[in-house]
């Protein structure tokens, strides 16, 4: 019994940064989606998503933890090397993007690098860390030595306990100032995308404008930004739990999963999901 990946119908140009710098340019928004696996990383493709994104998210989605704390850099060197032969399988064509998890980079640069390294040669093309304030000297070091880098802002999940819990960030205005200045810091550093993460919508579009070369990705921080992301299993309808407020299911009016992924893609792009009275704050 064997399962094929589906095959790319049309070939597309390969999606790299310049090209995600163009989109923003042109006001064509940047459809992001997690995928930890061969097969579901070449649907995906194929749906036309522009990145991929190996997220620590695999930790709750694939196994059963309660946060993304748990996950192990040796995990996320395999569910990256399984994504990226699902897209040489199809020769696919998404740019893929993948986190280092929780301690693969806290307690020095070089330990970031000799991360990012493993993350790297198993097919990763950009890596993502999350934070502002000490993390931009790493994002600096990192981007200085060819590694390109994706920062995370707003509510990061590797810190939720001291954040105490999925909260909303920026709120008030001194949080809302700290959110501006990191972004400024770490996009001077060299992080050429930056994804925001349950972010009020005003503050998400005020940051993401005034941010000329790094280009912002939203999940619960509304249309503002430069493009989206979901965790694949939520825009599905598949959960374990209660879906947070900025999820869609896609699976809903679709007639199977890849017309779930097209619905995803074409939605963003045309700027229908999010809708800020839905799914922000």
């Amino acid at each position: 019994m064997s399962s094929s990946p589906p095959t790319t119908p049309t070939p597309r140009k390969a999606v790299t940064l310049a090209r995600m710098a163009d989109m923003r340019a042109r006001g064509e928004k940047i459809a992001m989606l997690t995928a930890y696996d061969a097969t579901f990383a070449a649907l995906a493709d194929a749906a036309g998503v522009d990145c991929l994104l190996v997220g620590d998210s695999l930790g709750m989605v694939c196994q059963g933890h309660g946060s993304t704390v748990g996950v192990s850099l040796e995990a996320m060197r395999y569910h990256t090397d399984s994504v990226a032969r699902g897209l040489r399988r199809v020769q696919g064509s998404a740019w893929l993007i993948a986190d280092l998890p929780f301690g693969s980079y806290q307690e020095s640069r070089e330990q970031a690098l000799r991360s990012a390294t493993v993350l790297m040669q198993a097919g990763a093309q950009m890596v993502k860390l999350e934070g502002g304030g000490w993390t931009v000297d790493t994002v600096r070091f990192l981007t200085e030595r060819g590694i390109p880098v994706c920062a995370h802002l707003g509510f990061t999940p590797q810190t939720v306990h001291a954040l105490g819990g999925y909260r909303v960030q920026g709120r008030d205005d001194g949080s809302a100032a700290r959110l501006r200045e990191d972004a400024r810091a770490l996009e001077e550093a060299g992080a050429a995308l930056l994804v925001l993460e349950m972010v009020p919508a005003a503050l998400a579009r005020a940051l993401s404008a005034e941010r000329p070369r790094c280009a912002t990705i939203g999940i619960g921080a509304g249309s503002g930004t430069a493009g989206q992301v979901l965790v694949m299993h939520d825009m599905l309808g598949i959960h374990l739990g209660r879906p947070p407020k900025f999820v869609q299911d896609f699976m809903a009016q679709a007639q199977g999963i890849e017309g779930a992924l097209r619905a995803y893609v074409q939605a963003v792009k045309a700027g229908r999901f999010p809708d800020d009275t839905l799914h922000a704050w």
